[in-house]
């Protein structure tokens, strides 16, 4: 039986997830609630949400690995010229690990490059046989202290942290992501710390995300209550010097 997903949307010409022209396949579900959370239809909503919806961008809809790849191969022109791929994003890819691995296998066959985003969230047990697939880690780091963490996203940081380490471990390249959200991990004292924890955890190149309300409109749609609305991003000369603790501890870091 050939293995299916649950996938909310398939983004073409995206620019933002890896190298080049990509297409990003975003997985249903993730085990996190992250507080600011700027793709809310990818969590697990309860069953009368989705049935008000009745749209798969919040239900999410069952697809097989072909039918991925058929949408994937329209635009491999556009890959061979720009260095470009496919990016498997969420939600959380790791929930759908037997899938994701599906995708990754079928499109290195056809020599497509393949970026993953992902919170590294699940146990490394499991993580170990997923390492060494992707081309390309897009690994969520939201943040370094433990309870902190928690507060933010539901979940500690453990097995974060020591899969952050095994990606590295494969020897492939491993972008830390960082969302900059106000009064969560902002401020130098916990740049240092983040910076730290990248540093101890073998990490070379650091992409800053600055906060944003692109989300705040699907809060409104799903009538889920939303924490950060209106909520501003930090200063540009504020941002400047948040990355300077990067820089200073010799991490390659640049705002995306």
């Amino acid at each position: 039986m050939p293995a299916t997903g649950k996938i909310f949307n398939i983004q073409k010409f995206s620019i933002n997830d890896g190298p080049g022209i990509r297409t990003t396949v975003f997985f249903k579900g993730c085990p996190l609630s992250c507080r600011w959370c700027s793709n809310p239809e990818s969590q697990n909503r309860n069953a009368a949400i989705a049935d008000a919806m009745a749209d798969e961008t919040y239900c999410g809809r069952e697809v097989t690995v072909e039918e991925v790849m058929a949408e994937v191969r329209k635009d491999m022109p556009f890959y061979e010229e720009s260095g470009g791929g496919m990016t498997l994003s969420g939600g959380e890819v790791l929930q759908q690990m037997d899938f994701a691995i599906a995708l990754i296998e079928a499109a290195r066959a056809e020599n497509i490059h393949v970026a993953v985003e992902t919170t590294g969230y699940t146990p490394p047990e499991r993580f170990r046989r997923f390492a060494p697939l992707p081309d390309l880690y897009l690994f969520d780091f939201k943040h370094y202290d433990r309870e902190m963490h928690h507060q933010g996203t539901g979940v500690y940081n453990d097995v974060i942290l020591e899969n952050l380490r095994a990606a590295v471990a494969t020897g492939r390249e491993v972008i830390a992501r960082i969302p900059v959200i106000p009064g969560f991990n902002t401020g130098l004292l916990r740049a240092r710390g983040m910076a730290q924890a990248l540093v101890d955890a073998g990490v070379r190149t650091v992409h800053l995300l600055p906060f944003h309300q692109f989300g705040e409109k699907m809060y409104e749609e799903l009538g889920v209550p939303y924490e950060y609305k209106g909520r501003k991003a930090a200063a540009p000369e504020v941002l400047g010097r948040y990355r300077q603790e990067f820089v200073d501890r010799g991490l390659l870091c640049s705002f995306k």
